[in-house]
């Protein structure tokens, strides 16, 4: 990605001694800890309070909070667009985030008012509960998709955003990004920590109207913050509709399928890097011809006539390459879908696995199953900051590459620790499972920490290493969308967690008299382990599908002005940094 003309607050250039920087991106931090901290104690611990507020039955409880979540992710979409095309990412964040914490203050009120939920009711004992229906099912309902539309369109941009603070022809500073991907991840894990702990703890003993008016007051905290850091930050001019440009291309190909392709690539239109470049395409940036997905090339073709063709009819080659990127990275995010899919049964099932485990820390103090998910967070509080100062100087002396390893290398890390995940925790819901139903006894919840710590070092590779291998892509003005559709895929790998639990169920439930794998209320009848193990298959699979597709992805080099191409690697002899985005290598970016 070429350097792009930013403004301050007022609109006028920005400033890089004043503007930008480290300091800029730690108001976007301070947002990013406490929104994750608010969404963090409403979905990690949302199953609790529709089981036992709403009274729905587990499977359907379930569905609803992957639901829920998935559609968090899926608004990050709209996020993206509305940022990259009218809004710009620092308004984007502040009007959702207010949209986000109505959410929280309404989920409060709920919680709080008893005519706004179904009578109480204890199913232990034999009562009959009632489920929420009609007016309170509207007002939970528009609660949480409050929520889930703010925060789906406040997440991408804060990423983004904080990106946009450090300036790519500033090697120093491009020291300091590479950083700032894990320095997000850690603000990431201690929201997460602070929401699983202390806010769900208080979520247990104090009430969940006082849990979620926490949530709201977190929200509210990170806004102040956001505006607080508004004299500092370094914007980027909205460019109009993202999806024009790419339209054009596809129009113009289609126009011109018949025509056959020039015998020299170098008859293309914009085939020239000195040429000036579309008015779509800021000046002086130019990405170079590639061979893939050659029919959008057609775009491209003169009319030999003189006929004088609109941008609708006739596009450069940097044009087409752009979408050639967004089509090249598509498997790639499709790869991380499983991986998302067994992120939700941590959010789901484990939580109610832990409920079924004997919860006792002492005498005195109960672990809130939903807490369980703050293990990984523990562990990474330290485990992210080791990773930045000593892992990743130490493997750019061996592989050149600023971030220590690819972006690439980094995710497929992830995906094939992630297996183990579920590989624990069907051992151990076995082990469970086994020693009520046959030793009625109820083990500890301890033993659940393995698959918790297992995903937490697969998600600390995975998640980081896709935002940051979608920011870098060399696309203009498009950096907050590419960042949403990271979050797109944990969209996909929640809808199809309640997809596999309805297909599992209705496939395993037929011919039985036993009912399906997860058809019955009681984890102790279920066989959650077999779901495990499905999904452990499912992850190994989609490993050897990703090692596939990483190596059949290579950076597209971008040139700037005079020509020289930007490589995102560094020279390991002259450790000298150069700009970010592309690469002019053909470089290995895949799995080691």
């Amino acid at each position: 990605m070429a350097s792009e003309i930013t403004v301050d607050w007022r609109g006028r250039p920005s400033d890089p001694n004043k503007h930008g920087g480290f300091r800029a991106a730690s108001f976007v931090l301070g947002l990013q800890a406490c929104e994750i901290m608010s969404i963090a104690a409403v979905g990690n611990n949302l199953i609790t309070y529709v089981i036992n507020e709403m009274h729905l039955p587990l499977s359907k409880s379930a569905n609803v909070v992957t639901n829920f979540i998935g559609t968090v992710f899926l608004l990050a979409l709209l996020g993206g667009f509305l940022s990259d095309s009218y809004l710009g990412s620092f308004w984007t964040m502040l009007i959702f985030g207010f949209v986000e914490l109505s959410g929280y203050i309404l989920l409060s009120v709920q919680a709080h008012l008893p005519q706004l939920k179904p009578p109480k009711c204890n199913i232990m004992e034999g009562e009959e509960c009632i489920e929420a229906k009609g007016f309170k099912a509207f007002i939970f309902y528009l609660a949480i998709y409050l929520v889930a539309l703010g925060s789906g369109c406040v997440k991408p941009n804060m990423v983004a955003f904080g990106g946009d603070q450090f300036h790519p022809d500033n090697p120093k500073q491009y020291k300091r990004f590479s950083t700032y991907f894990n320095a997000a991840y850690f603000a990431f894990s201690m929201g997460e920590l602070i929401a699983l702990t202390l806010i769900v703890w208080i979520q247990t003993h104090s009430g969940m109207d006082v849990g979620f008016g926490l949530s709201a007051a977190a929200m509210a905290v990170g806004l102040l913050g956001l505006i607080s850091g508004t004299f500092f930050y370094r914007n980027k001019r909205p460019q109009g509709s993202i999806f024009t440009p790419i339209a054009k291309v596809f129009v113009a190909a289609i126009s011109k399928r018949k025509l056959a392709f020039p015998s020299n690539p170098q008859m293309l239109h914009g085939s020239q890097i000195n040429m000036p470049s579309d008015p779509n395409i800021e000046s002086g940036y130019h990405l170079v011809h590639t061979e893939k997905f050659r029919f959008l090339d057609k775009a491209c073709i003169k009319i030999q006539d003189g006929k004088d063709e609109g941008p609708w009819r006739l596009c450069t080659i940097t044009q087409v390459e752009q979408v050639k990127i967004l089509l090249s990275v598509i498997p790639i995010f499709a790869c991380t879908i499983i991986f998302n899919t067994i992120l939700a049964q941590l959010q789901t099932f484990s939580v109610q696995q832990g409920a079924a485990m004997d919860n006792r820390l002492t005498n005195s103090f109960h672990v809130p199953p939903a807490s369980l998910q703050s293990i990984p967070y523990m562990m990474l509080i330290f485990v992210v900051p080791l990773y930045d100062t000593f892992f990743v100087p130490l493997a750019r002396k061996f592989t050149g590459h600023v971030s220590g390893i690819s972006p690439l290398s980094r995710i497929g890390s992830g995906l094939f620790i992630a297996i183990f995940s579920m590989v624990a925790a069907a051992i151990m819901e076995k082990k469970r499972r086994d020693a009520y139903v046959h030793d009625n006894k109820t083990i500890s919840i301890f033993w659940i920490t393995p698959q918790f710590l297992i995903f937490g070092l697969s998600e600390m590779l995975t998640a980081v290493g896709l935002i940051e291998f979608f920011y870098k892509q060399p696309l203009k003005g498009m950096q907050s969308f590419l960042t949403a559709i990271t979050y797109f895929s944990y969209s996909f790998g929640f809808y199809l967690s309640s997809l596999l639990v309805s297909f599992v169920n209705k496939i395993t439930s037929s011919g039985s008299s036993n009912g399906g794998w997860l058809s019955n209320n009681n984890l102790n009848k279920d066989r959650l382990d077999l779901f495990y193990w499905m999904l452990a298959a499912l992850g190994l699979l989609n490993f050897f599908n990703y090692i596939y597709w990483s190596k059949w992805f290579s950076f597209n080099p971008a040139f700037i002005s005079d020509g020289e191409a930007q490589d995102e690697n560094i020279n390991p002899k002259q450790d000298k940094l150069n700009s970010f985005n592309s690469s002019k290598h053909i470089e290995d970016e895949n799995i080691p």
